[in-house]
């Protein structure tokens, strides 16, 4: 198997400022088109490790990410956490003040939004943010300007015209670092599983109370459809604790006995909130 790491995207991406966070900027990158592409790189062993965006703390959870999840055997290897910050830039020789138009992701846009609108440009929407970038480089198109990552603009020899250009300054991203072994335990953990209740009140009241009761810490809850099950949703669930630790085995066992599913996503090495300064 390849000691590469996919990313989703072209170079320059969000994902792989965060692999290179993780990984340092060493590691072999194996861009893929979309998501699905990067779950099958692992599957068929051209990568070892791939790095999927799951959630947004401005927009939300990555839905995909969480039905490939369900799809695939995989295993959580690690919890990324991105601060993300957004880089106006344009070709060389262009001012500020030439700027009239911004491409970039809607998303990216979206978050940028006031700054773009004290400088009267016009946002324009692209398919991704470093593909914006790749794209004016290779094309470069008269007062124009992208919105990316600044790692974009040294990789596309675009110049950075204004940093940190988000509205909202707490703007991060939570990834997944996905293998298929399980990885080893870490200082801080978490666990990542996915669950469905039986049909009777208070089932998902008796599930999540088999933590509760033994003080683990629920971290987060998303509830997505059951693909072969019409109105009968799964949930996703983070926790902290390490699978192995007795007092989460015995939540785990309980869960098992109270759900009608339960799929172990991983337990792995976390991030303390505090120490990225959310």
């Amino acid at each position: 198997m390849s000691d590469r790491i996919a990313f989703q995207g072209v170079h320059g991406a969000y994902s792989e400022q965060a692999l290179r966070q993780h990984f340092g900027d060493a590691a072999e990158t194996f861009p893929c088109p979309d998501l699905t592409s990067l779950f099958d790189a692992i599957q068929h062993g051209k990568v070892k490790y791939a790095v999927l965006p799951v959630e947004n703390a401005l927009a939300g959870a990555v839905q995909q990410a969480y039905e490939l999840l369900m799809e695939y055997d995989l295993r959580i290897q690690a919890e990324v956490i991105l601060h993300v910050h957004h880089c106006l830039m344009a070709p060389e020789g262009t001012r500020p003040e030439d700027i009239q138009e911004v491409r970039s992701h809607p998303q990216a846009l979206a978050q940028c939004a006031g700054y773009l609108k004290r400088h009267n440009y016009k946002p324009v929407p692209w398919y991704d943010t470093a593909g914006s970038a790749l794209d004016l480089s290779k094309d470069p198109a008269a007062h124009t300007g992208v919105i990316a990552s600044e790692l974009a603009a040294s990789l596309y020899g675009l110049k950075p015209l204004a940093r940190e250009i988000e509205d909202v300054p707490f703007n991060f991203t939570r990834f997944f670092v996905l293998g298929n072994d399980d990885p080893v335990r870490g200082e801080y953990n978490k666990t990542s599983l996915v669950f469905a209740t039986r049909n009777r009140p208070a089932a998902l009241y008796e599930c999540i109370g088999e933590l509760a009761e033994r003080g683990i810490n629920l971290t987060k809850i998303e509830s997505r459809p059951r693909r072969t099950r019409p109105w009968e949703p799964v949930f996703f669930v983070d926790f902290e604790g390490h699978w192995q630790e007795p007092h989460c085995q015995e939540a785990l066992a309980r869960l098992l006995q109270r759900a009608s599913f339960v799929k172990m996503l991983g337990s792995y090495p976390a991030v303390r909130a505090q120490s990225v300064g959310m």
